[in-house]
């Protein structure tokens, strides 16, 4: 019983929070700080570095979560985000790195190509779909710099032209330093009235989390006013 009861007072010692590792109680803390500061709900997920923020634009709930990798093109942790917004459900418009575009249509050729590879990765069938399904757009309105670094995807030209406004391609631009580079796996979408963000993620990157929460609920207020909302009779 000694024995045992001198364990839990150790662990109480390196571990004041319980669960947590004592490497990510720190990182963890300064988000949960963070967070409401900005009038964010924080839920701690796991025992590692997974957590879920909860918060509104326009008063459409969201939430984005950090987590494993639900892709194999995503290293490490990844954040994914998403909001019921109710815009224009026709809509659909993609944002992704130039980068990861490039690999996928890559990868997406080798299996229609390869004769003894039969079948795709089904967590890739999606991202295949869309680069199969919507055309590639562009426009003179924004810096060059942004069509380097992205390309945009959609249904519709005028559905992208009414969602990605000046504001919204400066921040896809502003990363923090170091940060997210052009190679980082990214993708911010509409698609079926809801707004979607997945990207690659380095634990502890406080700066980087923060700029994903204001480009994430910047793309959900421009499409809030950009394309209206559904009305259901």
């Amino acid at each position: 019983m000694f024995d045992r009861l001198k364990k839990v007072l150790a662990r109480s010692k390196s571990d004041p929070q319980g669960d947590l590792p004592p490497e990510s109680t720190p990182a963890l803390s300064t988000v949960s700080v963070w967070a409401g500061t900005q009038g964010f709900s924080y839920f701690h997920q796991d025992k590692e570095q997974g957590f879920l923020l909860t918060g509104q634009v326009r008063g459409k709930p969201w939430k984005l979560e950090c987590g494993p990798s639900s892709r194999d093109y995503i290293l490490g942790e990844e954040l994914r985000a998403r909001a019921e917004l109710g815009v224009n459900g026709d809509a659909a418009v993609l944002i992704m790195n130039r980068p990861l575009k490039e690999s996928l249509e890559k990868r997406a050729y080798a299996i229609y190509t390869d004769s003894l590879q039969t079948t795709a990765d089904p967590s890739l069938l999606e991202e295949m779909r869309w680069l199969a399904m919507y055309e590639e757009f562009g426009w003179s309105d924004l810096v060059p710099e942004f069509w380097e670094r992205y390309t945009v995807l959609a249904d519709q030209r005028e559905h992208a032209l009414a969602w990605i406004d000046g504001n919204l391609a400066e921040l896809l631009l502003s990363w923090p330093v170091p940060g997210p580079d052009a190679e980082t796996p990214f993708i911010l979408m509409l698609l079926r009235g809801k707004a979607y963000l997945r990207m690659q993620y380095v634990s502890g990157d406080i700066a980087t989390l923060q700029h994903a929460a204001v480009i994430y609920t910047s793309a959900c207020d421009a499409a809030l006013g950009g394309l209206g909302t559904d009305i259901v009779l």
